[in-house]
């Protein structure tokens, strides 16, 4: 009976050395902090955004600038379009009672180098009887026999034919526009006379410059 005491109180002592962990150490795991994981989110997020508006400010800086710039280009004359603006003429090349027909900014040019009998049947005219008045004389820049026009009909913008019609000046095969030897309307639909462009004399005359 003693011997059996003393091996339980062996055994009692045998196990007080190894230690029991506490409860609470069996689930002593370390836990994510979430609150700290969304701050991370929340300040990757605004730097995105910061960076996609500084991306879509200096890309609109971009555009903003090239409209400028191409505005500016088409402000500005360029020399093409400045050799275009103006155009010269021999007049040399163009005989006595000839009618030459050019092209101006797009547009048909008449320079005709009038007879002394086309002068006089210009300046033989009623006042009255035109439907657009105007003298022959007003209608020149330079020398009586050079008449420069836009060979534009002013009814709808045909080009009419020189050295035809009811007057023997331009005829508008269009609509029936008769213009004088002065380009005056004087019968038909047009409501108007043939315009008159910009031109000057140079080299002592021998030279048209148109524009």
């Amino acid at each position: 009976m003693m011997a059996a005491r003393q091996s339980v109180r062996a055994c009692t002592s045998g196990l007080s050395r190894f230690a029991v962990p506490a409860r609470a150490a069996h689930f002593n795991v370390p836990v994510a902090d979430n609150r700290r994981s969304d701050d991370v989110s929340s300040t990757s997020r605004r730097a995105f955004t910061y960076a996609l508006f500084a991306g879509g400010g200096i890309v609109g800086a971009h555009v903003a600038k090239t409209l400028v710039n191409d505005f500016l280009d088409t402000m500005s004359m360029s020399a093409d379009v400045k050799a275009l603006a103006q155009i010269e003429v021999d007049l040399g090349t163009v005989p006595e009672g000839a009618n030459a027909v050019m092209k101006w900014q797009g547009k048909p040019l008449f320079v005709r180098n009038r007879t002394a009998g086309e002068i006089e049947a210009a300046r033989s005219v009623d006042q009255a009887d035109l439907p657009d008045p105007a003298k022959d004389e007003d209608r020149l820049l330079g020398p009586d026999n050079w008449l420069v026009l836009l060979g534009i009909c002013t009814h709808l913008g045909c080009v009419p034919l020189s050295h035809t019609g009811d007057f023997a000046g331009y005829f508008c095969p269009c609509h029936g526009s008769h213009y004088d030897t002065s380009g005056r309307i004087r019968k038909g639909p047009a409501p108007a006379n043939l315009e008159i462009p910009p031109y000057k004399f140079i080299d002592d005359g021998a030279t048209l410059v148109v524009g």
